[in-house]
């Protein structure tokens, strides 16, 4: 049996916080403090930075914590199958993803899962925010992103092909751009921390940065904004693909495109993954190979 101070302390990391950690198993912070010191002076090394506002694993607790946590997720996936509880999807499945992504193409698609899955007590959580999955008990997040960070395993699911595009009325009334400098004369939309943007086309990498002609924190109201004719956006196939298909939106310098390596992922901790969490991951695999229905 694992040493219940081991297993404290991983609970500690995903709670964030020892008063956390003590809330969620019915005891007081005082004896969740005495326990951590208590395993940092058996492995001679400490484990957490600690002060009034905030906690951060050490280096050598963070290597400590991926170890621990592949051996709980053993523990676990070997009481499942002695148990035959993973035959059969069941249990709390929490799940994040991107606000827009997750509206227009995870929640229309989930009743086939549903219905497949019964058991599954399916919670759902859209944020444009990063999250940090361990720490906020995510079983399975959708990152859409160039890169996935070390401790969390990553399945590719799709790419994510971005492209400038502009309303009609917008380009009618300001011009076409017909060359990136002459971006420089027109309405930039973007929600915070999408500039600059990073795009690769014919003659290489270019870098297009500036500040959005109305400051916004979502990507939507950003979509939105473009659609009215507002100005020039760069926005996601899987957004935007519709409004092009039907003309509401134009591609601007098209022979340009968002740098290839953002990529849509499935992403869950490392050596944890629930049978809920393999099924619904499974059921996503399925929905955009070989090819995503907007590119």
């Amino acid at each position: 049996m694992m040493d219940p101070d081991v297993a404290l302390f991983a609970h500690v990391v995903e709670a964030g916080s020892l008063s956390a950690a003590a809330r969620a198993r019915g005891i007081s912070p005082a004896m969740v403090s005495k326990r951590i010191a208590r395993l940092e002076a058996r492995l001679g090394v400490q484990l957490l930075h600690r002060t009034t506002r905030r906690l951060e694993t050490t280096a050598r607790g963070e290597l400590f914590y991926r170890d621990v946590t592949a051996i709980l997720s053993a523990i676990g996936v070997a009481e499942a199958r002695v148990a035959d509880r993973d035959l059969t999807p069941q249990g709390a499945l929490r799940v994040s993803a991107p606000t827009s992504f997750g509206r227009l193409h995870i929640a229309p698609r989930l009743k086939p899962f549903l219905d497949a899955c019964p058991m599954i007590e399916l919670e759902l959580l859209l944020s444009d925010d990063f999250v940090y999955v361990a720490r906020e008990g995510i079983d399975l997040a959708i990152r859409i992103a160039p890169a996935v960070a070390p401790d969390l395993e990553a399945h590719r699911l799709a790419d994510s092909r971005r492209v400038l595009c502009a309303a009609p009325a917008y380009l009618a009334a300001a011009g076409m751009p017909d060359t990136v400098a002459a971006l420089a004369g027109h309405r930039l939309l973007a929600a915070s921390g999408q500039l600059p943007w990073r795009l690769t086309g014919p003659d290489g990498d270019v870098t297009i940065d500036g500040t959005s002609h109305v400051r916004t924190n979502s990507s939507e109201v950003a979509r939105e904004l473009v659609l009215s004719g507002v100005g020039i956006a760069l926005r996601s196939l899987w957004d935007v693909g519709e409004h092009l298909a039907r003309g509401d939106l134009q591609r601007v310098l098209p022979a340009l495109e968002g740098s290839a390596d953002v990529a849509i992922y499935a992403v869950h901790p490392r050596g944890r993954l629930s049978s809920g969490g393999r099924a619904l991951l499974d059921y996503l695999g399925t929905l955009w190979t070989p090819v995503a229905p907007w590119d």
